[in-house]
Formats: structure tokens, sequence, C-alpha cells
């Protein structure tokens, strides 16, 4: 795993960080090409959670929950709901064994960890689906006696409400309720949980008990600052064997992408397909539509298009004037998902709306179609 400087993400982690000493679940909401691997990833490293934590990181475990390592799930209905929910038992009970292991700081109760652990994957026992819940409490139960704070970090949670069945949230909103002090949540999901349940046809009475843990507690997730946006040029250029590039070629590539991680990276790879760059050449569209138009960078491009909602698409189309405006009440709260999400601003020089970065700007002004 890449190591980053400890201030990396600074202004992110230390709200997580708070949120975490504070024994609270939170919500960090990011577009595509935000560079969202880097900062899970920084926030499960020890060494930053003690930089931020001190003596406290000594009883806490941030447990990575990836979706995507689920087996393969049978389609969504009734009758299968038991297994589906085990199925997410079953790997959260996988994480937390891989986390601590070997178990060393559960002395006497190591083999006895074990002995749960595998009774969740016996499949020989009838019940199993029904009681991976009761495994997976049971599980947690060694390392939270011990005072030790567990967080387990929903990466993709939107792939995660996709494959779960309603219970299973109100489930860990049961675990978390019996150990409030020592267990909490942390999801990242490319829209806010309220967005979620309405895109996936989720109960929305049913969801809300579990939904309730983030709502004071909600992030959203912007580009790097400038500081970390040139330690991770200054990294691109190592790994290509690039001495530099003029500060002024730095710069524009900056600009162009908006400080968003994707788009540095595949901005970079392109610029020496760009050919010679003046100092005068950075300043104007030429040059900007040039670098767009480098499949990486449309790559990236589509990425953060097709993290946004149908209705924030269509917002944005009507800012690059390629549909009529029809300004209500779900169009505005579209505009200020956008704004929150830094991919609109106000221009206050000309009074306008403008689409950020500009080589997504670029992106939307070649009207893609919607997702």
């Amino acid at each position: 795993m890449r190591k980053q400087p400890l201030e990396f993400r600074k202004e992110e982690v230390s709200y997580v960080m708070k949120r975490w000493q504070a024994a609270e679940s939170c919500a960090l909401i990011g577009v595509g090409s935000v560079g969202k691997t880097n900062l899970l990833q920084h926030l499960i490293d020890p060494e930053v959670q003690k930089h931020y934590m001190g003596p406290k990181a000594q009883q806490f475990k941030a447990i990575m929950i990836d979706p995507n390592l689920l087996g393969p799930l049978p389609t969504p209905e009734k009758g299968n709901e038991p297994f589906r929910c085990w199925a997410g038992y079953e790997l959260m009970m996988h994480r937390l064994y891989l986390s601590f292991y070997p178990p060393d700081i559960l002395g006497e109760d190591a083999m006895n960890f074990y002995e749960t652990y595998q009774m969740l994957q016996d499949g020989s026992n009838p019940l199993y689906a029904y009681m991976g819940l009761r495994y997976f409490e049971l599980g947690l139960e060694f390392f939270l006696r011990r005072g030790i704070h567990i967080v387990l970090m929903f990466d993709e949670f939107e792939e995660m409400m996709r494959q779960m069945p309603v219970k299973f949230f109100q489930t860990l909103r049961g675990l978390r309720d019996t150990h409030k002090s020592l267990l909490s949540y942390l999801v990242f999901a490319r829209a806010p949980l309220s967005v979620l349940v309405e895109q996936h046809h989720v109960p929305e009475m049913e969801f809300e008990p579990f939904g309730e843990l983030f709502t004071d507690n909600l992030y959203y997730v912007g580009p790097y600052n400038d500081e970390d946006s040139r330690v991770m040029v200054d990294r691109l250029m190592s790994r290509n064997q690039k001495s530099s590039y003029p500060s002024h070629v730095s710069n524009f590539l900056l600009h162009a992408s908006g400080r968003y991680a994707g788009l540095m990276r595949a901005g970079f790879r392109m610029l020496d397909s760009l050919g010679s760059i003046a100092p005068e050449d950075v300043h104007g569209e030429r040059l900007l539509e040039k670098l767009a138009s480098r499949t990486p960078v449309r790559a990236e491009s589509e990425t953060i298009w097709k993290s946004l909602t149908r209705l924030e698409q269509q917002v944005l189309k009507i800012i690059a004037g390629q549909e009529q405006q029809s300004a209500n009440h779900e169009t505005e709260q579209a505009m200020s998902m956008l704004v929150q999400k830094r991919l609109v601003s106000v221009d206050k020089v000309h009074q306008t709306l403008r689409i950020d970065p500009p080589l997504f700007r670029v992106f939307v002004n070649s009207n893609p179609s919607y997702s």
C-alpha cells in the first residue's frame, strides 16, 4: 500500500478522526476521480490514526469493507434475504479476522474467536444463514469487551445497498445501539444516502434508522488542496522517470484538472502528446480542449459524469447552454448538490455559473449522453 504524507488530505482526515474520537459514524460523499482510494487507505493507516488521535489510537481499529469482495449472490428476492444478509456478515467477519490476525490481543480467547469465525461459515448448520448475525456479534464482542473501538468502513456503499436487503442495515443499527461507544461506521458513496435510497428503491422508512446515524456527519470530499496535488505531481514524475516539467506546465495541469486525482493522473500521462507547451499557451482554450480530447482524460471525465444523477447531468447541460432552463425545486436541489460536490461554482466577476474543473467543463460542452 502506497504511503502518503501524514498531512495528506488534512481537512478531510481531521474531520473524520474527530468523528471517530467521539464514537460517531460519518458519511463521505465524492464523485468519481476524486481520489477516494488514497483517502480511505490513508484513514486506515495506524500511523495516521496515531498522528490525529494520540494515545486513543492504541485501542482503535478501522476495518475496510469492500462490497466487491462479496461472492456471487442470487438475484434479490424475498426468499433469499437471510442468505444475502449472511453474505454481508461473513464478509465483515472475515475482514475482522484478517484485520486482527494473528489475534494475540485476545489472549486465551483467540481460539474461541477462531471457532466463532468457523461456525459462521459452517454451511452444514441448517440455520447458518439466520445465525450469521449472532456469530458476527459474538466475534465483535471478543474485541469490544476489551475496550477496542471498531469502525467498519464501507467503500462503494451504493453497491452494498444494491446487494443487501434493508434488514441487513437495520441489524447494523441494532449492533451500533448495543455498543454505542465502541462501534461506529463510515460510508463512502457518490451521492447522499437519501439519494441512494431513491435510486435503489429501498423502503425509506425501513432504512431510516440506519441512515439517521449519518445525518449530522456528512462531508463532501472535494479535489486535492494545492500541497497534496503538487506532491502527487512529483510522485507521477518520479514514477515515470521525469526529472521535471517547467513550472508553467505543472500549473497548467493543476488548473486543467482542478486538482482531481484521476484527472491529474490521466492528464499527466498525456502531457507529452501535446508537444512543446509555451507559457502563453497555457491560458487559452485550445490547449485545454486538446488535452480534454485525449482518451484517458475523456474516460476520467466520463467517470465523473456517470457518478452523477440524471437530474444533475441535466442541470450541467442547462449551464452549458445545451438544454432549456426549467427551474423548479428539484433542479435547485440538484444545483445545490453540484456546488457541494465542487462541480459548479459561481463566477463572481461575470455573475455566472461555471462548471469545474476545466477539463470536465470541456467534456460537458461536448454534449455527452445521459447515463
